[in-house]
C-alpha cells in the first residue's frame, strides 16, 4: 500500500505557465494538477488560452515560462515523451483525406508499434465506417475518428478540446462511455470548453480569461 506521503504513479502538474504569441499574450501564470482517475475541466471563452495549454502540454508548443510534469508508473516524461504518450483530440486535427478511416488508423498504428486489429477494434466501437475515406467522412464521424486516433496507444492522460463538437446523442453517448471507462482504469484528463460540461469524476476546475499582458511586458 502507498503511503500517504510517497508521488502517485501517475500525476500532471502545471506551474506558473506562461505562453505568448509574440506581442500577444495568452497564457499568463496558468497552474493546475490533476491525478490518475480524474479530470481537469479547463472554462473560458473564445481566445482565452485553453487550445494552447493543451498545446503545451502535448508538447507542440514550449512554453515560455512555468513548468509541466507528466509523470506515468513513477517516471517523468520530458516533452518529446510526452508529444508520444497523451491522447490527443482537437478540433483542427486533419487526417490524410484520400485515406479510408481504416487506413488512416493502420498508418499511425504502425508508427505507434500498436496492433493494427486496434483500429478495427475502435472503429466498430465508435461506428465509424472503415471503408470511407477521411475527406467523405461527416463532421461528427470525423470527430469520433479523432477520438480513435487518440485512444490507439491506449495513452494514461487525454487531452481533449471541445471533446463532444459536432457530435450526435448517440455519439455523445459512445465517446462518453469510452472517457468513463479511462478514467476508471486510472487514465487522467484534461477537457477544455467554452461552455458548461457535465462529467463525472471532475477534481478541479480551471477558469482561464485572456491576460492583459505578459509578465515583464512594456
Amino acid at each position: 500500500m502507498q503511503s500517504e506521503s510517497a508521488p502517485p504513479d501517475d500525476l500532471l502538474v502545471v506551474r506558473d505557465l506562461v505562453r505568448g504569441f509574440g506581442t500577444v499574450p495568452v497564457l499568463a501564470g496558468v497552474s493546475g494538477i490533476v491525478r490518475g482517475g480524474e479530470v481537469l475541466l479547463v472554462t473560458g471563452r473564445n481566445g482565452s488560452g485553453k487550445s494552447t495549454l493543451l498545446r503545451c502540454l502535448a508538447g507542440l508548443l514550449r512554453p515560455q515560462a512555468g513548468s509541466i510534469q507528466l509523470r506515468e508508473g513513477g517516471a517523468d516524461l520530458d516533452g518529446a515523451a510526452r508529444r508520444h504518450r497523451v491522447g490527443y483530440v482537437a478540433p483542427d486535427l486533419a487526417f490524410y483525406e484520400p485515406l479510408t478511416a481504416a487506413e488512416n488508423l493502420v498508418f499511425f498504428c504502425r508508427l505507434r508499434g500498436v496492433a493494427r486489429e486496434r483500429a478495427g477494434d475502435l472503429l466498430a466501437r465508435l461506428g465509424v465506417p472503415p471503408s470511407r475515406p477521411a475527406g467523405a467522412l461527416s463532421s461528427g464521424m470525423r470527430q469520433r475518428l479523432r477520438w480513435a486516433w487518440a485512444l490507439l496507444h491506449e495513452p494514461r492522460l487525454l487531452l481533449l478540446d471541445e471533446p463532444f463538437q459536432n457530435l450526435d446523442a448517440a455519439g455523445e453517448t459512445a465517446l462518453r462511455a469510452l472517457l468513463d471507462e479511462h478514467l476508471a482504469a486510472g487514465g487522467m484528463a484534461v477537457v477544455a470548453t467554452p461552455a458548461a460540461l457535465a462529467l463525472s469524476r471532475v477534481s478541479a476546475k480551471l477558469a482561464l480569461d485572456a491576460p492583459a499582458a505578459l509578465p515583464g511586458a512594456a
